[in-house]
């Protein structure tokens, strides 16, 4: 950029002193002979231009050295940061700071017809757009930006799967957001609920899926009882039959393990978690059955014959103040937490305990997992979800504001979970 900007500028100064000399020459040409005048201004002429030359070759040296400048950009062309430095592969990208960033979001809701009515915070008259202006800054390195053609190219003829719940959904969709500004993105496929879907992208003969899955093992409701029934020792066949397509994978499990359950292994009832049923079932928590699911998908994982790259997502916290999402709790927030500024609710601590202790060194030597670790990220952005604004308008009509229910869980789109994409993309592409 800055080597196009030198090479356009210099000529209109070269210009602009020629001009200037050539006044000079004839103003003062009443009182100078011509041949010493003539003389004179081939000689200033050589000066000047000599100095131009010079000044061009020290601009064009100096461009390789200095940082470029920021500008905002649909999709940058180069897999650096915005201070010019890669990220180091020595580097915890869990940890860092979000950091003003003015180039703002790779996409906004005009540009992106993939955003869920719930999450497009724009559209729906979200006031404020200050949250639109951060990056993910992890301490000790730099992170590059996300490059949809850079992205496109390292996954053609692959196949991309998202399972999970609707935080996966929301993070596919942030992905699509992303990709579609360089390329068109079909959808080929959806279930009657529309929770599982299928993409192409045509091109590039990319494929993308995101499977509704939300505790990863098999689960039924039974008898119209509100209790989730989880079978904590059979995987959920509706991914686990895909599986050998796939290239690569990205799994979470989250909140719905908080749910009233119903636990069965060996095809027998082993205990609860907050059960409505009259049986008195032994209260294990839902620490146990996320422990146990996780287990089991490690076991699959480690023991399968295929061989795709497969990402664990971490839990991803919520940000309900004053009640939680049923009873009054809202997040209203207009910028990111600073570090130490806020704790973890306990359920979110435990369940990323439990990620931990399963999945930490499991990953090491290995080329086929790793942990995508977003909690702590995804924790210091209060600012960064729907809250009031999950439909247009919402105050409209409403004396009470305190009744209407926000959604401090999933993300604005665009927001804060496009740097899901950031980090996803450097864990598994230069780590």
């Amino acid at each position: 950029m800055e080597q196009q900007l030198t090479l356009v500028l210099l000529p209109k100064g070269a210009k602009f002193y020629e001009e200037t000399l050539n006044d000079a020459s004839s103003s003062s040409s009443s009182s100078v002979p011509s041949s010493s005048s003539s003389f004179s201004r081939t000689f200033l002429k050589f000066i000047v231009y000599f100095f131009l030359v010079a000044l061009a070759y020290y601009f064009i040296i100096s461009s390789f050295t200095v940082s470029p400048p920021i500008f905002i950009s649909l999709d940058s062309p180069q897999p650096l940061s915005p201070s010019g430095n890669v990220s180091s592969p020595k580097c915890d990208l869990s940890t860092g700071d979000w950091i003003p960033d003015p180039s703002g979001p790779l996409y906004t809701n005009h540009t992106c017809p993939h955003i869920q009515d719930f999450q497009n915070c724009m559209l729906n008259g979200r006031p404020d757009v200050t949250y639109l202006f951060w990056r993910w800054k992890p301490r000790g390195c730099d992170l590059p930006r996300f490059s949809a053609s850079q992205f496109l190219d390292r996954v053609r003829n692959k196949w991309w799967a998202f399972i999970g719940d609707s935080i996966a959904r929301n993070h596919v969709q942030s992905l699509i957001c992303i990709l579609s500004q360089v390329e068109d993105v079909v959808e080929i496929y959806h279930d009657k609920e529309f929770r599982s879907k299928i993409w192409r992208f045509p091109s590039h003969n990319f494929t993308l899926s995101v499977i509704w899955s939300p505790f990863i093992v098999k689960s039924e409701t039974l008898d119209g009882s509100s209790d989730i029934h989880l079978y904590l020792d059979q995987l959920d066949p509706k991914w686990t039959h895909q599986y050998s397509k796939f290239d690569y994978v990205v799994i979470s499990g989250g909140k719905w393990f908080l749910r009233a359950t119903i636990f069965h292994e060996n095809n027998t009832v082993t205990g609860c978690h907050y059960s409505h049923s009259t049986n008195n079932l032994t209260e294990l928590g839902y620490d146990y059955s996320y422990r146990k699911t996780l287990k089991l998908l490690r076991s699959f994982v480690r023991h399968s014959t295929h061989k795709p790259l497969v990402l664990f997502r971490t839990t991803t916290p919520d940000h309900f103040e004053y009640g939680e999402w049923n009873n009054g709790g809202y997040c209203n927030r207009a910028m990111p937490f600073k570090q130490d500024e806020a704790k973890l609710k306990t359920v979110d601590d435990v369940m990323r305990e439990v990620e931990l202790g399963v999945f930490q060194n499991f990953g090491e030597g290995s080329t086929s997992f790793r942990l995508l670790d977003t909690t702590g990220m995804s924790f210091l952005r209060p600012d960064g979800h729907p809250g009031a604004y999950r439909h247009p308008n919402p105050f409209a009509g409403v004396k009470d504001k305190r009744s209407v229910q926000n959604d401090c869980l999933h993300w604005c789109l665009p927001g804060p979970i496009d740097s899901w994409n950031d980090v996803m993309v450097e864990t598994i592409f230069n780590r």
